[in-house]
């Protein structure tokens, strides 16, 4: 186990009182790479594509320019976060310098749980798009069975997990690479698509308006279906605070993470906004059912427009898109569970915490991480509606977490306690200024009515296929109240007494005198129910 640094530490993690454990390679491409990657436009988009259109029609594109007017606000909040704590964790971290113990630990508690819950959901979507390449990988029956769909789905996503456990387990360096490549060829691969679908685009952008024959038979109309159908694309654009997760492994991380954010969901949107528009526009027919099938969809429609050989090619890209949005998940993961583990905050934190003397990255973390998200998989065989409310929950813990930062961001503007008084953190490598109260507020908004209607407990989310059952409708509430309210008793009743900076973890302890004036002052006004705070930790808690 690596040892503490008994000098002061020129990465600059001593600031957060921190000693420097993880490996700091990550380059300004791999950094807005990891963002790219977690959002992966190509893996969101051509997974959700056929919900969103079952449910609103061409018109459910509209919801895409929404979500990223919502996220973009959420995005500027975290990238001014990100210039001045570019810690692992990112979310947990930030929660912890802006509000209290138990609602930064629910921060991190609700984005570790939700991440791994995502990471199984994303390696499900190889299902949609490997058969559709070559039959031979519809490994279990024809994919007509009653269970061959979700059997084979839950074998080749175990499969890729796996893999990403071993990469993310060997290091970052590998991680990093691996991942620059996949987005690489994920952005290329994009742009083509989208000059493909322009070129045999067959009708106009009138489309997009239409709405005949959808919400029918929905009590709010068609702007009820349109709620619904506007999750495909809140279920795309988040993770973007994953460049800050592995700032304490950037180089200039308080500059190069902001950017990273703010490029990595612009970027997403641009691109995904002109693939959604060129398959809408140049779909075959538009009435054509399989659009709105999970065995169909975007999938379909771009091997109906583009033909076998390159249609194929591109849903190759799909592959490379969803492994590497895996192992970005896979990473935030792993991170988000060791910076809390290195807090003492977390069962057998002294397990989960450990750094590879070599390869310097939390391997017993990669493979924990890995075996967990491969269990809820199991339920998908023969109750595949239990693990859709499971995969939308996991959307709403994120968006839950994103408030536990948001909410108490905007109240020490409004308290004007924002920025912080902490000289030790040094410059900020961005800041909203005079912007920071409107966006924020805009952020808390949209953060709130999002969430609302990711919980809604509609039938077409939550209980889509039979049994038609009252707590599978209501699953949703149901399993974030458990989580939220089990998660604080945990902290509450055990965890609290314990947290405070593992030594093996801590920065070298410096003299009263030396400490920053900010830093003494914080020592004697901190919150009683707050986390000891890093920069004045330097003695180890037991580990129970």
């Amino acid at each position: 186990m690596l040892e503490p640094s008994k000098s002061t530490d020129s990465s600059g993690m001593d600031e957060f009182g921190y000693a420097q454990t993880l490996d700091r390679s990550i380059g300004k491409f791999a950094s807005f790479a990891a963002g790219v990657s977690y959002i992966s436009i190509l893996t969101g988009v051509f997974q959700l594509f056929y919900f969103g259109f079952s449910m609103a029609g061409p018109a459910y594109a509209w919801s895409w320019p929404i979500v990223f007017a919502g996220q973009l606000m959420v995005a500027l909040c975290f990238a001014e976060l990100a210039g001045r704590y570019p810690v692992a964790g990112s979310v947990y971290n930030w929660a912890k310098q802006l509000s209290s113990g138990t609602f930064a630990w629910l921060a991190g508690w609700l984005l570790l749980i939700s991440s791994i819950v995502a990471l199984g959901a994303v390696a499900l979507a190889l299902q949609l798009t490997l058969p559709q390449i070559w039959s031979g990988f519809q490994i279990i029956g024809d994919g007509t069975g009653t269970y061959d769909f979700a059997l084979n789905g839950v074998l080749l996503a175990s499969i890729m997990i796996s893999i990403s456990t071993l990469i993310n387990a060997f290091g970052v360096k590998l991680m990093t690479k691996i991942n620059s490549i996949g987005v690489f060829v994920e952005l290329v691969a994009a742009v083509l698509l989208i000059l493909a679908l322009g070129w045999h685009v067959v009708r106009g952008p009138e489309a997009l308006f239409s709405t005949e024959g959808y919400g029918m038979d929905h009590d709010l109309g068609f702007f009820g279906v349109f709620l619904i159908g506007a999750m495909a694309s809140g279920y795309v654009m988040y993770g973007f605070d994953t460049a800050s997760s592995l700032g304490e492994e950037t180089k200039d991380p308080k500059k190069t993470a902001p950017k990273a954010i703010l490029r990595a969901i612009t970027a997403s949107f641009i691109l995904g906004g002109l693939i959604l528009l060129g398959g809408l526009l140049a779909a075959p027919d538009l009435n054509d059912p399989k659009l709105g099938s999970a065995d169909g969809g975007l999938q379909y429609i771009v091997l109906s427009v583009l033909g076998g050989p390159f249609g194929k090619a591109f849903l190759v890209c799909i592959v490379v898109a969803v492994f590497v949005c895996t192992l970005a998940v896979h990473a935030a993961a792993i991170r988000m569970m060791f910076a809390m583990a290195r807090d003492n905050n977390l069962p057998f934190s002294r397990q989960l915490s450990k750094v590879h003397p070599e390869r310097k990255t939390p391997t017993v973390a990669a493979i924990v991480i890995g075996l967990i998200a491969i269990m809820p998989l199991i339920v998908n065989v023969s109750q595949p509606a239990i693990f859709t409310i499971l995969s939308s929950i996991s959307i709403v813990l994120i968006y839950l977490s994103y408030l536990l930062v948001t909410v108490p961001l905007l109240r020490r503007r409004f308290l004007k306690k924002w920025p912080l008084s902490d000289a030790s953190h040094g410059k900020a490598g961005f800041s909203l200024g005079k912007w920071g109260v409107p966006v924020n507020i805009l952020a808390v908004l949209w953060g709130g009515a999002m969430t609302l209607n990711l919980i809604w407990p509609r039938p077409e989310i939550y209980n889509s296929v039979p049994p038609f059952e009252w707590y599978l409708q209501w699953g949703g509430v149901i399993f974030v109240g458990a989580v939220a309210i089990g998660g604080t008793l945990l902290y509450r009743l055990k965890i609290r007494h314990q947290t405070g900076v593992l030594a093996e973890h801590a920065a070298a302890a410096r003299p009263a005198a030396a400490q920053p004036a900010a830093a003494q002052s914080a020592a004697e006004v901190r919150d009683p129910d707050a986390p000891a705070e890093p920069q004045l930790v330097s003695a180890p808690l037991s580990n129970p």
